[in-house]
């Protein structure tokens, strides 16, 4: 499995070659649903988990705010494979495309919900990147593996991460069954087990995080030579500077706010982007950065999933959680960003 991001419609440092030293590297992570294992770079699957470390957990309080009801993860489970199941046999036309009495009893039945959980969640898997396979920014050093998971719940709008670094050469016994959470806040803090296909992309700063001066001249029409179908500074936001979806590297992606400082809260470092974890892998305004091989085979998605939301992931409202680390020391505590 591979995907390969379309050229961009301009070389943007021919036009303006100040924006060539901002350049970064991005890693594009395209992840598709898929069975990995604890040895695999992949997102909602299986971690390589040391058999002899507490497995985490998160004591904050956990109030219901706007939340009818909770779900178990094996409540979302077999509702994604009941929805799976029907699309599959709508699509191959069987007269019993419709639901059966015992899938929609089965619905009814989970979509009552559960009891709000008491006590200590355990963290869900989100993310593990073994840097064999997914070029990471910035590791502490002798880590190799960077694994990623997420309390469920909203604190307070969204899921609070928890990152750990780890020499995978060293984790001989692996736990095989870590805890799961009796419930979850939302189906869209439950990752669908994904596997990954890394791609690298050259990104640039956001229009906002470029100085006046090039900001100025980025918004001049006569400066593009006619090769801006849009208005200047839309066309470089959406086509030219950053990548949509799940990703690691790069520049931050703004759209909710203006840029903001993000410094290590520890040592006042400026925290750089490590990891986004992205609703969609691109939308209407950005489905130039949809990857060539979905125009001619798209990865099918569940009935009313929307279009390029292949972890089933939910963040505020369609949104991305960016997650930024400190470059000097990425132990230290980091920065959580919604846009």
């Amino acid at each position: 499995m591979s995907f390969t991001t379309p050229p961009r419609p301009v070389d943007v440092t021919a036009l303006f070659p100040q924006l060539a030293p901002l350049a970064r590297t991005a890693t594009r992570l395209h992840p598709r649903p898929g069975s990995p294992t604890v040895q695999d770079s992949s997102v909602g699957g299986p971690l390589l988990w040391p058999a002899d470390e507490p497995w985490p957990h998160c004591d904050e309080p956990h109030e219901r705010g706007a939340a009818r009801r909770v779900l178990s993860p094996d409540d979302i489970r077999l509702l994604r494979h009941n929805h799976a199941a029907i699309a599959s046999r709508r699509h191959l036309g069987s007269p019993a495309s419709r639901p059966t009495p015992e899938e929609l009893a089965t619905e009814k039945r989970i979509l009552q919900g559960r009891p709000w959980p008491e006590g200590p969640i355990p963290l869900l898997p989100v993310a593990q990147l073994y840097a064999r396979d997914v070029p990471l920014p910035f590791s502490p050093p002798g880590a190799d593996l960077l694994q990623v998971l997420w309390c469920p719940f909203d604190h307070p709008a969204h899921p609070k991460t928890a990152l750990f670094w780890r020499s995978a050469a060293i984790v001989i016994d692996v736990l095989d069954a870590p805890p799961e959470p009796p419930a979850i806040n939302s189906q869209g803090y439950f990752p669908e087990p994904s596997l990954l296909a890394p791609e690298q992309v050259t990104e640039y700063p956001a229009f906002m995080e470029l100085d006046k001066e090039l900001r100025q001249e980025l918004g001049d029409p006569s400066r593009w030579d006619g090769s801006c179908p849009t208005g200047p500074q839309e066309f470089y936001r959406n086509e030219l500077s950053t990548s949509p979806g799940w990703k690691t590297g790069g520049w931050s992606r703004w759209g909710l706010s203006d840029p903001m400082p993000r410094r290590c809260p520890e040592c006042g470092t400026e925290a750089l982007p490590l990891l986004t974890i992205a609703t969609l892998e691109w939308d209407a305004g950005s489905d130039s950065w949809a990857p060539e091989e979905e125009r001619t085979n798209p990865t099918p998605l569940p009935g009313g999933t929307p279009p390029a939301n292949f972890t089933l992931i939910g963040i505020a409202g369609g949104h991305s959680l960016q997650l930024h680390a400190c470059p000097a020391d990425p132990s230290h505590p980091h920065i959580e960003l919604v846009q």
